[in-house]
């Protein structure tokens, strides 16, 4: 089965109901976050992400965007998930506002470890119940335990 959700994300990278205005506001937040939990620091994860964007939105559609970047120093791969209270503009290509993201974190030389992990992640949040039940949590425990829950329970 290989990697796991909870092999990349730790419940305390796990957010709820952010109040975030906009793309800019949403990736400056969850830099800020995923600094605290990575000790690397927030303007060199913010300037790596936002370099990603640039190069196209990593909104998947659906209301999901899974912001990625390399980051030298980081030592392990690492993710902040966020749930956002209103959705907003992450310029996705089918237009739809963003409400759930996923920002994945990979040391510089994690090679296809990264690719993995972002197939990984896609894969969970493909699953439509996933999607209802990542909506409807109200606490990071709730957002956490429907994230890793084992991959048998999403369909194939």
């Amino acid at each position: 089965m290989g990697m796991d959700l909870g092999d990349l994300l730790r419940p305390e990278g796990t957010f709820a109901a952010l109040r975030l205005k906009n793309k800019k506001q949403t990736l400056q937040d969850l830099s800020h976050r995923a600094a605290n939990l990575t000790g690397i620091d927030e303007r060199q994860i913010y300037d790596a992400l936002l370099q990603r964007e640039r190069l196209g939105s990593t909104a998947v559609g659906r209301g999901i965007a899974i912001p990625h970047a390399r980051l030298r120093g980081l030592s392990r791969i690492s993710a902040v998930f966020a749930q956002l209270d209103e959705p907003i503009d992450f310029d996705a290509i089918d237009g739809d506002p963003v409400d759930l993201v996923f920002v994945l974190l990979a040391p510089e030389q994690a090679g296809a470890d990264h690719l993995k992990a972002l197939a990984r992640i896609s894969r969970v949040l493909r699953d439509p119940s996933t999607l209802e039940k990542l909506r409807a949590a109200r606490d990071r425990a709730a957002l956490y335990a429907v994230l890793t829950e084992p991959l048998a329970t999403h369909a194939a």
